[in-house]
């Protein structure tokens, strides 16, 4: 697949690259309406499809498709982006690309649920309406309790029944403004204390020198090996190793 020049009739060894003043430039005249300045954005950052389905080169699904679902992913990332977060655009955009690829592969090999799960799922409902007719509670204990089975069966069976919802499902819209699930979805995991830290991790890593910088990116957000990166950027694996352990310290040093 990682070889494959034309995807969906664009070739990819032609995609314009993007420097960030280009890509500040570009992000201010589309939230300003521009169109064509969207269009140049995301064929500038279609690389960045790119380098997420190579992590699916084993899959059975057409390329193609795969890198379909990526746009609709990328084009996602270019509406929401907000420049006042303080992050790159790349870094926002790649979970997008990612998490709409898989969304895609999920709908395509959907699991078939056994007829015997359904059958507890159905008994399920039917239980909890029995119960909340009575003006009982239809706890997963009490429904549990009522068919004989353990909890974990209840929840695994209407979990099994349940379709799966996008995070960008409008769940109510007044006067034009649409509310998504995403809004309504608390942050439990960027406190202030964690926050802080990022603050912190990022500044740290801005005193790398450019090298330790890619090193750590290849390695930590591209996930390849130390092998592959010596490849790369024209280093021995050892050179590599010594590299990314001196920034990593460098980094623990500044930020403990």
């Amino acid at each position: 697949m990682a070889q494959k020049v034309e995807i969906c009739g664009i070739n990819t060894s032609e995609l314009p690259r993007l420097g960030s003043k280009d890509c500040n430039d570009l992000l201010l005249k589309i939230k300003g309406g521009d169109l064509l300045a969207k269009e140049k954005f995301i064929l500038g950052n279609m690389r960045l499809v790119l380098s997420v389905i190579k992590r699916f080169s084993s899959s059975k699904v057409s390329v193609d498709d795969l890198f379909q679902a990526g746009c609709i992913g990328l084009i996602k990332a270019t509406d929401n982006f907000d420049t006042q977060v303080g992050v790159k655009f790349s870094t926002y955009a790649v979970p997008m690309i990612l998490g709409e690829v898989k969304r895609y592969l999920r709908a395509k090999n959907s699991l078939r649920v056994s007829r015997s799960i359904r059958d507890t799922a159905y008994q399920v409902l039917k239980t909890r309406s029995e119960i909340e007719a009575e003006d009982g509670e239809p706890t997963t204990e009490n429904i549990a309790k009522r068919l004989a089975i353990r909890e974990r069966e209840v929840v695994y069976a209407l979990d099994a029944i349940s379709d799966p919802v996008s995070l960008y499902d409008p769940v109510y819209n007044k006067q034009g403004d649409t509310l998504l699930l995403l809004d309504q979805i608390a942050d439990e995991k960027n406190t202030e204390d964690n926050w802080t830290e990022k603050v912190a991790l990022t500044e740290a890593i801005k005193k790398l020198g450019d090298r330790e910088r890619k090193i750590l990116y290849l390695r930590y957000y591209e996930g390849k090996t130390q092998t592959e990166i010596s490849d790369e950027i024209g280093l021995s694996q050892a050179q590599v190793s010594r590299l990314e352990k001196n920034a990593l310290k460098t980094i623990k040093n500044k930020i403990c």
